[in-house]
């Protein structure tokens, strides 16, 4: 266990931006970080419990960390601490019109952006529950960028409305940018940052447990058991161990899922178009072309970015992808929608070719991603398609909804609002 001090020198205290830079690195590390103002302490991952030691000018912190990397845990919360004084940099405060608000991302956005000043985000939020869309982007008079979401959308005439209004910045708080039209971007000056990366674990996480809750038929066994019938038909499953599990798209989070696959014991294979043969070397999977992925996996597991065009990922998911496929694969997607053909997927429940498809993600559900429906007279069959399967599993686009996710998109896209008012670098947020 290591210990140390730390008399906050900063005029703000421990502000809005300390607290979500300290938390942020907490969670990279394996060691537990208590922190402790007085009578209140806080665990170092969460930006709100530190928030809330309102830790002033003058407050001594007890710092307390556990665990197998804590050595250099206590040097990298060191050289934060040493950095987080304010410099002597007037700036403005830039306006940020939020579009598509939820509670939960008040939750964090608020808290950090309460603070202004020197060494503060220094930004201004007005939230708009509405989605950015042709109807709404009027909403953007007056700002000088708008914060959005994957369901938003910003083709070209959003994007030209836009730059009418004044908006100079377009903040995503995903790692996606499809919805948004880049070369109308650059040739309206429009710079567009992103969130490159959250919770690659949140993802990976929850792409096994929505798949596992397909091949074990979970919500269909939770309702019986509910309804006190223990009858076992219908609910038979899949072994995962010894099987075969094909990555595409090995990204970070397509190598978090290979590391689960390989915790069960399943033999690991992936495609990339751009092979990182590191992964390789590690003994992590082994490559293979995309048709042998298709014809020897047991387990088909989709972590590709969207792209458009011709040689994209569009549809990469296929009538004749799924002709490939083994008879009783299990597919699961926490990716982008259009990786799959909608269409191909259900002629190919319908032909009995999937033992378990697990989506968080489908074709057409912008209209439904983030609202409540149940009072409503479904407009579409896209969602009633693919439930009417039993060995089919549905969410929400929730694969990244976890705490430590939440908490980072805040972060990030406050850092990146920051950086652009500043002038500072952008590093791989910058999407061009």
């Amino acid at each position: 266990m290591k210990t140390f001090e730390y008399k906050v020198i900063n005029a703000l205290g421990i502000h809005a931006r300390p607290a979500a830079i300290l938390a942020q690195e907490c969670t990279n590390f394996k060691s537990q970080v208590t922190i402790e103002c007085g009578s209140e302490s806080a665990s170092g991952n969460n930006v709100l419990q530190i928030l809330k030691l309102h830790a002033a000018r003058g407050s001594v912190l007890k710092f307390t960390i556990e665990g197998e990397d804590e050595t250099a845990c206590e040097a990298r919360l060191h050289e934060i601490l040493a950095n987080i004084a304010p410099k002597d940099k007037p700036v403005s405060v830039l306006k940020v019109a939020f579009f598509g608000t939820k509670d939960y991302d008040r939750m964090f956005f608020t808290e950090l952006a309460r603070d202004k000043g020197e060494g503060t985000y220094n930004v201004d939020i007005t939230y708009f529950t509405v989605r950015l869309t042709a109807e709404t982007v009027k909403l953007a008079s007056g700002f000088d960028a708008v914060c959005i979401f994957v369901n938003d959308e910003a083709p070209r005439p959003v994007v030209e409305a836009l730059a009418k209004e004044g908006v100079r910045l377009i903040l995503l708080r995903c790692a996606g940018f499809n919805n948004v039209d880049l070369d109308a971007a650059k040739e309206h000056g429009i710079t567009v940052l992103r969130v490159p990366a959250y919770s690659p674990y949140a993802v990976a996480e929850h792409s096994m447990a929505i798949l596992q809750a397909a091949n074990r038929r979970l919500m269909k066994a939770y309702n019986r058991v509910k309804d006190n019938n223990f009858s076992l038909n219908g609910l038979m499953g899949l072994d995962l161990h010894n099987k075969v599990a094909g990555i595409m798209g090995t990204g970070r989070i397509g190598q978090i899922m290979a590391g689960i696959c390989k915790g069960y014991g399943m033999t690991v294979i992936g495609w990339d178009a751009y092979p990182n043969k590191k992964l390789e070397e590690e003994g992590l999977l082994t490559y293979v072309s995309k048709d042998e992925l298709l014809e020897k996996a047991d387990l088909i597991s989709l972590h590709a970015p969207l792209i458009m065009g011709e040689g994209g990922t569009y549809h990469l998911i296929d009538d004749e992808a799924i002709s490939r496929m083994k008879d009783g694969v299990m597919l699961v997607n926490a990716a982008r929608g259009p990786l799959v053909d909608t269409d191909a997927l259900i002629r190919g429940l319908r032909a009995l070719k999937f033992h378990a498809v697990a989506l968080d993600v489908y074709e057409g559900e912008d209209a439904n991603v983030y609202t409540d429906h149940s009072d409503d007279i479904m407009q579409h069959s896209i969602v009633a398609r693919l439930l009417s399967f039993p060995n089919v599993m549905l969410t929400s686009h929730q694969a990244f909804f976890t705490r430590e996710a939440l908490q980072s998109i805040a972060a990030v896209t406050m850092e990146n609002a920051r950086n652009f008012n500043e002038g500072l670098p952008y590093g791989n947020a910058e999407v061009k």
